[in-house]
C-alpha cells in the first residue's frame, strides 16, 4: 500500500484512499458481508490471502504517516486520521499469525500520539547499524556498480575519473543513519546525475514538503545551531514541540544527518550531510523561516539575511521573502 499518490485534506480523502486499496485486494481474496470498517476489511484480507495461498503473508506500506503530516496545523483532521491509521495498522498485531514480514517506512514516529502505540510487535530499525545502508548507495557500491558511469560523467565534465568521484561525494554523500553508518549517497541524486551527466540538486527539485513549509513559517528555532545541533536518539525519533525545535523533523526528513556520536552521553551531532543539501536548504526553504535575521552556517562562511519582497495589505505580513548574500 502506497499512500503518497494522495493528497489529504478531508476525512473522506483517507477513506476513499484505504477503499480503493482494500477493493483491489478483495478482488482476489474477495470479501465478506460482516466485514463492515477499513480494519475489519484489511484483517479479513490478510487471512484469506494466507489461506488460499498456504503462506504467510508480506506486508508493505510506504509512507504510512502521510495523511498525519499533510494535517499538521489542524488538529481535529489529525486526530481523525490518527484513529483511523490506528485502527487500521493495529491489524497487524491481531493478524500476526498469518505474517511473514511487515515493513513500514514514513517521515516520522509521532512519538507522543503514535499510531503504533498498541502495536508490541513492530521493531523500529531507523537507527538500526545493520539497516543503515539499506536505502542508500554505499561508496564501495558506487565504484563497483557505477564506475562507467563515473567516467562518462567526468568525460562530460572534463573531470577525470579521481576528480569525479570527489565531485559526487561532495555532492551527495555524507548520510548517516546509526552511529555506527558507513557514508550513503542519495540514490535519487546519484541516479539522476549519472543520467543528465550534470551535478545538480534533484532531490530539491521534486518540492519541497509543505508540510516542512508549514512548520517553518511558525518555527521560533535558533537556526544559528542549526549545523552543530546534538540530540539524544530518542527525539531524533519524535515530531513533539516542532516550533520550539524542528530539528527532528530536519533529520527525519533528510536535511540533517548523523556526524558524531558521543559515547559517554548519548548524544548524537547533526548537520548538513552534503553540498545539495545546504544549498536546497538555503534557497527552497529558508524563504519560509519566520525568525531569520542572519544564518553564518558552519560550512558556510556568507551571510544571507531574509528580505521581504512583498508587502500584504490584507493580511498585514509580508508574502513573499528572498534570501539574499552578503
Amino acid at each position: 500500500m502506497d499512500l503518497n499518490p494522495q493528497k489529504y485534506d478531508t476525512p473522506e480523502s483517507l477513506y476513499s484512499m484505504l477503499n480503493d486499496t482494500l477493493c483491489n485486494w478483495e478482488s482476489q481474496y474477495e470479501t465478506r458481508p460482516s466485514e463492515t470498517t477499513h480494519s475489519l476489511r484489511f484483517q479479513g484480507v490478510i487471512q484469506r490471502a494466507a489461506e488460499k495461498c498456504g503462506q504467510q503473508v508480506v506486508v508493505l506500506i510506504d509512507e504510512y504517516d502521510k495523511p498525519m503530516l499533510q494535517a499538521i496545523g489542524n488538529e481535529p483532521l489529525q486526530t481523525e486520521y490518527r484513529n483511523t491509521l490506528k485502527a487500521f495498522y493495529g491489524v497487524l498485531k491481531s493478524c500476526d499469525k498469518y505474517l511473514r514480514f511487515a515493513m513500514l517506512t514514513g517521515v516520522t514516529k509521532f512519538s507522543k500520539i503514535s499510531v503504533f502505540s498498541d502495536l508490541n510487535n513492530l521493531m523500529d530499525i531507523s537507527l538500526s547499524s545493520r539497516f543503515a545502508s539499506m536505502c542508500g548507495i554505499t561508496e564501495q557500491e558506487l565504484h563497483h556498480y557505477f564506475k562507467e558511469d563515473i567516467r562518462l560523467l567526468g568525460e562530460s565534465q572534463g573531470m577525470s575519473p579521481e576528480d569525479t568521484s570527489r565531485e559526487l561525494k561532495q555532492w551527495y554523500d555524507g548520510y548517516h543513519f546509526s552511529d555506527k553508518s558507513e557514508d550513503i549517497y542519495n540514490p535519487f541524486s546519484l541516479l539522476n546525475t549519472f543520467a543528465q551527466r550534470q551535478f545538480g540538486s534533484y532531490w530539491f527539485e521534486t518540492g519541497t514538503p509543505t508540510f516542512l513549509v508549514e512548520l517553518l513559517k511558525h518555527c521560533r528555532y535558533d537556526l544559528n545551531r542549526l549545523t552543530q545541533e546534538m540530540a539524544m536518539a530518542d527525539s531524533l525519533n519524535g515530531m513533539d514541540s516542532m516550533e520550539e525545535n524542528p530539528v527532528p523533523i530536519l533529520y527525519q526528513s533528510g536535511y540533517l544527518t548523523i556526524k558524531d556520536f558521543d559515547r559517554e552521553f548519548r548524544y548524537y551531532t547533526l548537520g548538513f550531510p552534503n553540498k545539495e543539501v545546504e544549498e536546497g536548504f538555503t534557497k527552497f526553504l529558508l524563504p519560509h523561516y519566520a525568525h531569520l535575521s542572519s544564518v553564518p552556517f558552519a560550512s558556510d562562511s556568507r551571510k544571507l539575511f531574509k528580505i521581504g519582497v512583498n508587502f500584504s495589505n490584507a493580511t498585514r505580513g509580508i508574502e513573499k521573502w528572498l534570501i539574499e548574500e552578503k
